[in-house]
Formats: C-alpha cells, structure tokens, sequence
C-alpha cells in the first residue's frame, strides 16, 4: 500500500515538474512550449536541483570532446554551435562519470560528439534536412533539446583514437542502425560494449543512430532553447 502510494506521489511529482518545466512556457513557431528564458530556467532548477545543466567538461575533466557542430565537420557543412561544449542535466552527467570510470578498467573512454542542444538548432537541422529518422522534427523536439540525450563513442586512453564502430559519425546510412550486422567483428564488438556499457548506466541507444543514447528519465525535463553563452551566465 505505502508502495503504491509512494508511486502516485512520484508520479504527481513527476507531472508537476513537466507541467512547470516542459509545458507552460513560451510557445515555439511549431507551437511547443519551449524555456527560454534564464528565469523559466532558474525556476526550475530551483523546484528540482535535478534540472540543472552541467558543464560535462567541467565535471568530467578527462572526458574527451570533439563536437562536431562546433566545426564544419558535420552534415550541414557549417559552424552552428558558437563554442564547442557539452552540457547535460545533472543525472545524466553523473552517470556519464561512472561509465567513464567503469571504462578505465578496459583502458577505454567517452569521447562526445553531441549533448544538450538549443531548440532552435533543432529547426535549423530540420530546415536543412527533413527527415525525421536522423534529424528531430522541431514539431515534437528532441531529447538533446531537453539535455536528457548524448552522442558518444568510445577511445583508446593510450592512444586518443577513437575505436571503430559500423559507421562514422551523423552517417545517415543503414551502417548507422543499432542493430547493423554488416560490420567487421570489430566494430560489432565495440558497439556492442558501448551500447552494453550506456544500458547498465540508465540510457537506451537510439535505433537508427548507434552514437545517440537517452537518458531513461528523459521525460522529465523540458525542452530548451538558452544558448552556452546564457549558460555560462548562470553559472
């Protein structure tokens, strides 16, 4: 009985935190409620200390960054994010640490291509390639704009070299299922780690994108549109 009642209390929580932080804020030109603003944003925080955006550098310092929207490496073939950084909600970053922990073990690390990304990116994206498999259609949001997704792979920590999986990064090929079955015995087996690895700590891999990991709670956190800078400020 106190079970069940501890569930609905949770659950009440939960919707509440959605209501406040997800859906009563500004409207979107694909009319979703989107914070953007650093009052919406320190309210929430304010109510659930969970909601904060954290510097995965900062709390992570050996973690290796190569954010690709922060060069012209990526499918669009420009510089959209200002700065090459990473943010996350704090329990997602939490975990992130103790799979880089775990990792050490194997002589293994992160290496992040993608994680908190502003929603008007996403419209950006979807401007430039509608297709909703590989790019988030800004009609629903994606679950990098509520800081609750990362984009990742595995490295050698003697080396720096990433290790090799299916595909590369923002391939837009069946190579980059999940499930692929036409790699090596290689990169089957380094996916297979990394997808193992991202599970046991709380994420799921995204089908069509072996790099793309939610997080589990992902549903409780609200979509987002402060850039790095205003980030930075409020920090």
């Amino acid at each position: 009985m106190h079970t069940k009642k501890y569930s609905l209390l949770l659950f009440l929580f939960s919707f509440f935190l959605i209501v406040e932080c997800g859906f009563a804020q500004n409207t979107s030109n694909y009319g979703l409620k989107v914070i953007s603003t650093e009052a919406e944003y320190r309210k929430c925080v304010d109510v659930d200390a969970d909601q904060e955006l954290v510097d995965i550098q900062k709390f992570i310092p050996e973690i290796v960054l190569d954010i690709r929207y922060a060069t012209v490496h990526n499918f669009t073939g420009q510089a959209v994010y200002p700065s090459a950084r990473a943010f996350a909600r704090k329990p997602v970053v939490i975990q992130l640490k103790a799979i880089q922990e775990e990792l050490k073990s194997k002589k293994l690390g992160l290496k992040i291509y993608d994680a908190y990304r502003p929603y008007a990116i996403t419209v950006k994206f979807y401007e430039l390639y509608p297709d909703s498999t590989f790019v988030a259609n800004p009609r629903k949001g994606s679950r990098h704009n509520r800081g609750a997704a990362i984009d990742l792979t595995l490295v050698d920590l003697k080396t720096g070299n990433e290790l090799e999986m299916t595909s590369q990064f923002d391939d837009f090929s069946e190579k980059a299922i999940s499930d692929y079955s036409g790699g090596t015995a290689i990169q089957n087996a380094n996916r297979k780690l990394l997808i193992e690895t991202m599970t046991k700590h709380g994420f799921t891999v995204y089908s069509s994108e072996w790099w793309h990991y939610d997080f589990n709670d992902w549903q409780k956190f609200g979509l987002m549109d402060l850039s790095f800078e205003q980030l930075d400020a409020i920090h």
